[in-house]
């Protein structure tokens, strides 16, 4: 099984009673920048076996009685149509969801803000929409000169000419779809327009990564460099925190570089900044959920190569440039880590040399490996999850849990009527045949009853997946990683 080195409930503690703690120190209301993941934080899950994915919701969910959200977004990003990767949905769009999410936990959210907006069409559009479904939506203006001219930025024609977002509660929440959407902008924009009503209100910054009280060079940090690679984001020692109090603390580039602007601008809003540092500004607690180091430090070390590895297929995809390889492969150097410390690499390749044909290798959490084949049935993924959970259900690798004669008439609906060239049945496919089985073979059964058991795994297929199977094992908590190739020459890959 796999080790534990995070103390998920003594970081929730700790990171509510921090915020709460902020708050105070403004007076009774604070708003609050949640940089990352919201929901499904599987980068910080994956390095801090222990974290829960929804562990930042659920500390929000303890102060709910306190707190508002509110979502922001870039007006170019709805108009470019930007998409989120790992969801393969607009930002737009995304906007919506997290709205059902958020009210799903009972959380209040107050309102959308559309920030850098310069009148497009498709953002009045879609605010109008907004509208419709019943929800606030504010616009936020582009400033010439941002975020250097200060003196015009805190002015009645800079952050003044925004419309004042009407919020209720002492904590606010501001998050986005994704990076770049404005959301610190939004923060300073409201302590202006609140400090020139009287309101008393404060900023700090919620980030889980880097940890700022890890070392620079430490696994978990390096991590999220590497999570980051297309940003170009360095951790780096925050200078300005060593200078004021003498303890070297670790924040990343952008946060240093633009420090002094921001002091400049708490100064000339609430006459004097509160904070000496950026690390100052922060009130992340993960460092004091770790309690294994080791463990984290090896978690840390694998996705370190994990993402190497995406890197090298979203190159090939045309989705990455061949600088963030090197970065990657750079930070694998650091950490001190090869492609052969993960175990399944060698044995999918070795397995696809055999037989000639795409294989795949999956380490269960029991540490026990197995591999699957492409053959006229299955495709190799699909021959993995099966083997893998024959291997957890005790039962015999020679049983056949989905019966030769319902895999045909699956295959000749996909071929004869679906339009399909590959008959092979998906990840996807073979569960459903697997559970319609389940309903009359006891052994079927139980493999679909090990499919909670299969989290954690890891897997690495000789190919580059479809999209279909990508999800399936995503789903399943499964971490993946594919070889840089296609299985076939094909210029168009579904």
């Amino acid at each position: 099984m796999h080790k534990i080195g995070f103390d998920n409930d003594k970081y929730l503690k700790m990171q509510s009673e921090k915020i709460q703690e902020r708050i105070r120190f403004f007076g009774g209301k604070l708003y609050l920048e949640f940089g990352g993941k919201l929901f499904d934080d599987y980068h910080a899950a994956r390095v801090l076996p222990g974290f829960k994915p929804d562990s930042k919701i659920d500390m929000l969910v303890q102060l709910k009685d306190e707190a508002e959200i509110v979502i922001v977004i870039s007006a170019g990003d709805i108009e470019k149509n930007k998409v989120r990767a790992d969801l393969g949905i607009t930002y737009d769009v995304d906007v919506l969801r997290l709205i059902d999410a958020f009210r799903g936990y009972g959380l209040y959210v107050g309102s959308v803000v559309l920030t850098q907006f310069n009148g497009q069409p498709s953002v009045i559009t879609y605010q109008k929409k907004l509208e419709s479904l019943g929800l606030k939506v504010y616009r936020h203006y582009s400033i010439p000169g941002y975020p250097s001219n200060i003196p015009l930025i805190v002015s009645d024609e800079g952050y003044g000419k925004n419309e004042y977002i009407e919020t209720t509660r002492s904590l606010v929440v501001l998050t986005a779809p994704g990076p770049g959407s404005g959301k610190m902008a939004t923060c300073l924009s409201q302590l202006y327009h609140d400090h020139k009503r009287g309101i008393r209100a404060g900023y700090a910054k919620y980030e889980t990564f880097p940890v700022w009280n890890l070392p620079l060079k430490h696994p978990v940090n390096l991590a999220y460099e590497a999570a980051t690679a297309d940003l170009n984001d360095v951790n780096m020692i925050d200078p300005f925190h060593l200078d004021a109090y003498g303890q070297t603390t670790i924040n990343y580039n952008r946060d240093v570089e633009i420090f002094p602007v921001l002091n400049t601008m708490f100064e000339k809003i609430m006459g004097e900044s509160p904070y000496k540092s950026p690390t100052d500004m922060g009130v992340n607690m993960a460092g004091y959920g770790i309690i294994d180091d080791e463990v984290v430090r090896d978690a840390s070390k694998a996705e370190i190569i994990r993402r190497y590895y995406n890197a090298l297929c979203q190159q090939i995809q045309g989705n990455a440039e061949e600088e963030q390889v090197y970065k990657l492969q750079l930070l694998m150097n650091q950490a001190e880590v090869t492609i052969e410390d993960r175990k399944v690499i060698g044995l999918a390749k070795k397995r696809a040399e055999e037989t000639g044909n795409p294989a795949a290798a999956i380490e269960l959490p029991n540490g026990k490996c197995l591999t699957g084949k492409t053959s006229a049935l299955l495709g190799a993924s699909s021959a993995l999850l099966l083997n893998a959970l024959k291997e957890l259900a005790g039962i015999d690798d020679e049983v056949e849990l989905i019966s030769p004669t319902i895999i045909g008439p699956i295959q000749e609906l996909k071929v004869n009527f679906l339009g399909n060239a590959n008959p092979r049945l998906h990840t996807d496919e073979v569960l459903v045949a697997l559970s319609i089985c389940a309903a009359t073979d006891e052994r079927a059964k139980r493999a679909m009853e090990q499919l909670q058991n299969l989290k954690g795994s890891e897997v690495h297929s000789s190919v580059i997946l479809s999209h279909v199977d990508k999800n399936v094992f995503r789903k399943l908590g499964v971490n993946l990683t594919c070889e840089p190739v296609y299985q076939t020459k094909k210029l168009y890959h579904k």
